[in-house]
């Protein structure tokens, strides 16, 4: 009868463990973003010399798995638009007039963000949490994947425990092996009840000498009908932006 009741608390331990990461983890989901709003966002790839290439995204999201992204600069890439459903993804180019698929390892920026970073949506949306532990000053979270459809298959999260905001991410492969940090800075208030970071860096042991960074100028809290999250309108996606 001891053993079983060791066992039975250990198990209680476990499963309240888990509950707590997963409650934890849909805080860093809303305190990152509002479930529903409209961003602004630099992104900016950097080349083993030195050169850059920047554009310029129009983000707006609804809900925990809606996101589309219009491409207000580079002139060569203005009007082409982005827009995932879950784990689908589509990229809209006028000069095709249609949106073809895409994947969330793809980059159609081809910096080490992929689309699946450009285009995120709520981690809580995509992982499962298989651990929690407590540092200084800190919380890790061990995140799985729910499907294979996942850009990444586990990741590392390191999370500012007084803000409950994400301060490092490192994904992996379902081999294990890392193919990418994200690194969070520069807590910004945005206004409106948002304090979150407003730069992500990443690079990978992938692409040597790469670096990418994000940098969020505006995010406010923002509705938009169901039907603009549609493969029908993302080519008219710019009436949307006031």
């Amino acid at each position: 009868m001891k053993l079983l009741a060791t066992l039975a608390l250990a198990f209680f331990a476990q499963g309240a463990l888990a509950l707590d990461g997963a409650q934890i983890l849909q805080k860093v989901d809303r305190n990152l973003e509002p479930e529903s709003y409209e961003s602004y966002r630099q992104l900016v790839d950097i080349q083993p010399d030195g050169s850059r290439k920047e554009y310029v995204l129009w983000t707006i999201k609804k809900g925990r798995d809606k996101v589309i992204a219009l491409f207000l600069a580079p002139p060569s890439d203005k009007g082409r638009a982005t827009l995932r459903l879950g784990d689908n993804m589509w990229l809209y180019m006028p000069e095709v007039g249609r949106p073809i698929r895409i994947t969330s390892l793809q980059s159609v920026t081809g910096s080490v963000f992929n689309n699946a970073d450009i285009l995120r949506i709520d981690y809580s949306a995509e992982y499962d949490v298989k651990g929690a532990e407590e540092l200084e000053g800190a919380l890790l979270l061990d995140l799985k994947a729910r499907t294979g459809e996942v850009a990444y298959d586990r990741l590392k999260m390191w999370v500012d425990k007084s803000l409950l905001l994400p301060v490092t991410i490192e994904a992996y492969t379902a081999s294990g092996m890392l193919v990418k940090t994200l690194r969070f800075s520069n807590v910004k208030d945005f206004g409106g009840g948002i304090k979150r970071p407003a730069t992500l860096t990443t690079d990978s042991p992938l692409h040597k000498g790469y670096k990418s960074v994000m940098q969020w100028s505006g995010m406010k809290r923002a509705n938009f009908p169901d039907e603009a999250f549609t493969l029908n309108a993302l080519p008219r996606v710019q009436e949307l932006r006031k």
